[in-house]
């Protein structure tokens, strides 16, 4: 239910390995399912698919071209001829579209050509083309009202004024930066904060600078936070733009304490404070997030378990969620409600918070997410299996806050599930849900739990059951009148003993006797029923056993014989053979260490040649993904050292 009263349930987007389709509920009801009046495209190259911030344009990438579909009858607004589009980006109003595809050089132009756009709608009109050759970082920034564009090139920020139309795109009006690396963010608003990052020397260190547009000379700055430990930052304005945080990261922890580098969290005020946001536990910083009241941010940071905490605008912890396997945290669109989860390497252990009453409602299990989005009302939730993160067991569900599965399609054998996203909707659309205890009715899940009981061992699991359970419960001793008692090893070993001895009688009576009476000695303890083959089996293998005795008998002999009377050459020899030994067992401790380094060492380098082939494919890297790729040359003149040490 809409805010005015209009019944309102937002369309999802699905994008998959043959086409792309959009999906509808029978008014607010669950489950979604395709009809016949939205919108359905059959292609096995689509790339991107987005909603207009405002929900009024959908637009997808089909491999052939861009087309532009007005939400109201999912007619075509436009088609915009950019065949190779990886990437959509709506400006805040919907007014414009950016994209971007990968840069590309060829024979004809050596030095590329651009490979980021921005059209004008109504029109379908190109308006502005450059070169962005990073597939990070490549988004331009827009004011509220878009009447600010501003982009960054070669470090340096450019700004356009777009208050009288498109116009403004033929000249730059200002410019600030100019070293390689910056980066740009503008913060919400009319007039907006912007901050501008310029990664440091050797000797100094990187930067960030709050201004207040159109001030921008050296001289008004408003704040500026500088950090040594900085490969790469991340920059979150919250909503009301007064508030940023900078999450800082490093390629490389010189502590040795974590593989993935090293983060750290930073706040800036409009009003000029900075600080940095204290973290009670060692770690990597997995998330951070403002809620949409714009008066509070969640950090989940730490070694697993993580901590998450609720943080002010002071950078005050005002609530401590606890420990947990969670790397995630996700606000719904009213930041009454947060999510905190464990997805990728973690379990997908889901907790659902009520942020007011600072009280969990539910906790849940989402195996195998790869993608989460709240739904714009605020009370459903949606979490998706997609390739090529994971390529079987692809689909969605869709859950109520309270926990209920409301919807599930498992997608078909032999097509991958690319990706899902909701129709947008203004702000005031919806009203705030009431948050309360009382579960939904759901539906039961097809995918079989992974059962919950701890593994036990066959042979137990039999003593379990009650299957010949004195098999495997120990029996207690039976004392025998007459016997010696004392440790049951030992009474083992002098039973041991006397059977030995007892066999060694034997066959020296057999040596001796001849003749009938010795078949009567070897069989005096066989069964009468044995056949005549089985005699003459059980009387050479007597015979082997004896011959084997002599020759080892023999053996030690010659051994004992050779250590009394040996020649001086043979100890000499003997004790250069053990001196030998000695030296060659370190070597190969050494180079089984070295080979051990060479192996890991090409391993990494093997997964970085498929990472690139992948990237070469068009295929959308994550961040960690490109950072093994940028490791490559340190891993190549590692693995030379090696092999010329070796």
């Amino acid at each position: 239910m809409a805010a005015d009263g209009r019944r309102v349930s937002p369309a999802l987007a699905i994008r998959s390995s043959v086409g792309i389709e959009l999906w509808a509920s029978s008014g607010a009801k669950l489950p979604y399912e395709y009809k016949s009046n939205l919108p359905r495209e059959e292609t096995k190259n689509s790339r991107s698919i987005s909603f207009s911030p405002d929900g009024r344009y959908f637009a997808l990438s089909n491999g052939h071209e861009i087309k532009v579909l007005k939400s109201n009858d999912w007619q075509i607004q436009c088609s915009l001829p950019r065949p190779k589009a990886f990437y959509l980006k709506f400006s805040p109003r919907g007014n414009y579209l950016c994209t971007w595809e990968l840069y590309a050089v060829t024979k004809d132009k050596p030095d590329g050509s651009p490979n980021m756009f921005v059209y004008e709608l109504t029109t379908g009109e190109e308006v502005l083309s450059i070169v962005q050759k990073k597939q990070t970082d490549w988004e331009p920034s827009w004011s509220t009202d878009e009447s600010i564009f501003a982009i960054v090139v070669g470090g340096e920020a450019l700004f356009y004024d777009l208050s009288k139309g498109i116009a403004g795109f033929k000249e730059t009006m200002r410019k600030i930066g100019g070293s390689r690396g910056g980066m740009l963010s503008l913060g919400p608003g009319v007039s907006p904060f912007l901050a501008f990052y310029t990664p440091g020397g050797k000797d100094s260190p990187s930067m960030c600078k709050l201004y207040k547009y159109p001030a921008l000379s050296q001289n008004q700055t408003i704040a500026c936070k500088s950090f040594f430990q900085a490969d790469r930052i991340e920059m979150l304005w919250n909503k009301r733009g007064t508030g940023l945080l900078l999450l800082t990261s490093t390629e490389v922890d010189k502590s040795g304490a974590s593989y993935y580098g090293n983060q750290a969290l930073h706040f800036m005020a409009t009003k000029g404070d900075t600080c940095s946001v204290p973290l009670s536990k060692e770690g990597p910083v997995h998330c951070v997030k403002w809620s949409p009241k714009a008066n509070e941010f969640v950090v989940v940071y730490g070694f697993m378990p993580s901590k998450a905490a609720l943080y002010n605008l002071k950078c005050d912890v005002v609530f401590d969620f606890g420990e947990g396997p969670r790397n995630c945290a996700y606000f719904n669109a009213f930041g009454n409600l947060v999510v905190l989860a464990g997805f990728g390497n973690l379990p997908g252990n889901v907790e659902i918070w009520d942020v007011q009453k600072r009280e969990k409602l539910v906790n849940i299990k989402c195996p195998d997410t790869t993608q989460f989005e709240w739904n714009p009302n605020g009370e459903y939730f949606i979490t998706a299996t997609t390739s090529p993160r994971l390529r079987i067991g692809n689909g969605f569900k869709v859950y109520h806050y309270s926990g209920a599965l409301m919807h599930e399609t498992i997608w078909p054998v032999g097509q991958e599930l690319l990706g899902v996203e909701w129709q947008q909707f203004p702000e005031n659309t919806f009203p705030e849900p009431v948050i309360t205890k009382v579960k939904q009715e759901g539906i039961k899940s097809s995918q079989p739990e992974a059962s919950k009981k701890a593994y036990t061992p066959p042979h137990l699991r039999l003593m379990k059951e009650g299957k010949n359970p004195e098999n495997y419960i120990p029996q207690p001793k039976v004392t025998i009148p007459g016997m010696t008692t004392g440790n049951g090893a030992a009474n083992k070993r002098n039973s041991s003993k006397s059977n030995k001895n007892k066999s060694r009688n034997k066959k020296e009576a057999a040596v001796i006797l001849e003749g009938p009476v010795c078949e009567v000695v070897d069989n005096a303890n066989l069964d009468t029923t044995k056949s005549d083959e089985s005699v003459k089996r059980q009387r050479s293998s007597n015979t082997n056993r004896r011959q084997q005795a002599k020759n080892k008998a023999a053996n030690q002999q010659v051994v004992a014989t050779v250590k009394e009377n040996g020649s001086e050459t043979e100890i000499q020899q003997q004790q250069q053979h053990q001196q030998l030994q000695q030296q060659q067992q370190p070597r190969k401790v050494v180079n089984a260490e070295k080979d051990k380094k060479i192996r890991v060492v090409a391993k990494k380098l093997s997964d970085i040649k498929k990472l690139k082939a992948r990237q070469e494919q068009g295929e959308t890297l994550e961040i960690n993904q490109l950072n093994k790729i940028s490791m490559e040359g340190k891993l190549l003149e590692e693995l030379k050292s090696l092999k010329l040490s070796a």
